[in-house]
């Protein structure tokens, strides 16, 4: 019997493993692919995940790759130009966009090395229940039958369309319309900051990751998903050349160097995250648009709330239930706001009144800075809207 399983090893799952592992739990983590294998993903880490993934050891591992620190970010609105970096956390100022091939590899690895158990290339077929209470996992066979492992805990990180989700029916609580669609692929051969463009019903994304290579994404909105896909490649590179010029002719002094990923499936919603002897995390428990891509830096936050919420409780099952309540509790406390701001971003809509507020926060490198700590989840938007701002909106 293991003390926790958890199903699904990209970044949430093998760092929900890595978490209970260190602890010096009997954990096992399994996923359905086979690692290293990429995803779809925008790569960022804000500076709150960075400084998680120093806490928990990774850090060094994931800069060993060559993945540069990313130290400056550019936001450009119409004439409005923000430049700066972001208000340090816990000490950590770069963001990083490590691939995920390489990311999730190395959290797996880690997870190993604390003595978990890693299953690649298998299959979650459901929860294995006792009651109204899951008691573990059932797998599916290379005979194609099933067979059952049990836990104390079992945890779905298996993805928007999670099987652990579907398997003890856990409800959507807040669930949102789609916003945008994206298409993104990799270029070489020229210099790029983490940059970010901007205008009505259009949105561009630069990210340098590894190899010498930016990942550029298009975002357009979810009403034109269908004409989009229907010549992807036109319309994102469209998409650039009229939304961010400059970065258009940088990127085509240089080479596309991979074939372009989209989809028009970013759905929005948290579902319930816990109940008696399972929980959720990541994309199975909360998932948004990715346009401010919060999601590994949200995912590795909500491993850090799971295991703070019932890592001490485990071998008593009414301590565990009361810890998962709070974390079920916590999760949408913290995740609210950022949640609500994504949407809000993923609306594509330039406002008078967005634009007053970028051209105030402009005019002062330490307001610039306090804008994009609000974006990485760093800090509240509440406390962005100081004495400072305020004067600059009136001056």
């Amino acid at each position: 019997m293991y003390d926790v399983i958890v199903v699904g090893a990209r970044v949430a799952g093998a760092s929900t493993a890595l978490l209970f592992a260190q602890a010096g739990y009997r954990v096992l983590l399994a996923d359905r692919a086979h690692f290293p294998s990429d995803t779809l993903s925008t790569h960022y880490i804000h500076q709150p995940g960075v400084a998680r993934m120093a806490r928990w050891g990774v850090l060094d591992t994931v800069r060993a790759t060559g993945c540069p620190a990313l130290e400056r970010t550019i936001y450009q609105v119409g004439d409005v130009r923000l430049d700066g970096c972001s208000v340090p956390h816990d000490g950590q100022r770069a963001a990083y966009a490590p691939r995920r091939y390489l990311l999730d590899k190395i959290l797996i690895d880690a997870a190993v090395a604390a003595g978990a158990e890693f299953r690649e290339g298998c299959s979650a077929a459901g929860p294995v229940f006792d009651g109204d209470r899951v008691v573990g996992v059932a797998f599916r066979s290379s005979d194609g039958g099933t067979y059952e492992e049990r836990a104390r805990l079992s945890v779905g990180a298996d993805g928007m369309r999670s099987v652990l989700a579907k398997g003890v029916r856990a409800e959507f609580i807040v669930h949102d319309e789609l916003q945008t669609c994206i298409y993104y692929t990799y270029w070489q051969g020229f210099q790029s900051d983490f940059e970010l463009y901007e205008r009505p019903g259009r949105w561009i994304g630069a990210v340098p990751t590894n190899d010498g290579a930016t990942l550029i994404a298009a975002y357009h909105p979810q009403s034109e998903f269908d004409r989009v896909r229907g010549d992807a490649l036109a319309n994102y590179l469209e998409n650039i050349q009229t939304t961010a010029p400059d970065l258009y002719e940088r990127a085509v002094t240089g080479e596309r160097v991979e074939r372009l990923r989209g989809t028009g499936d970013q759905q929005n919603f948290f579902r319930q995250p816990s109940g008696p002897g399972w929980a959720l995390v990541g994309d199975a428990a909360h998932h948004k648009d990715s346009i401010t891509a919060r999601g590994i830096s949200d995912a590795f936050l909500q491993s850090d709330l799971l295991f703070d919420s019932v890592g001490t409780a485990l071998q008593d099952p009414g301590r565990l239930d009361e810890g998962l309540r709070d974390y079920a509790q916590q999760l949408p406390d913290e995740l609210f706001e950022g949640y609500r701001n994504t949407l809000f971003t993923s609306r594509l809509e330039v406002t008078p009144d967005r634009m007053t507020m970028l051209r105030a926060l402009s005019q002062s490198p330490e307001l610039t800075a306090k804008y994009f700590a609000a974006a990485a989840g760093g800090m509240s938007v509440e406390d962005l809207y100081d004495d400072d701002l305020h004067q600059a909106l009136a001056a």
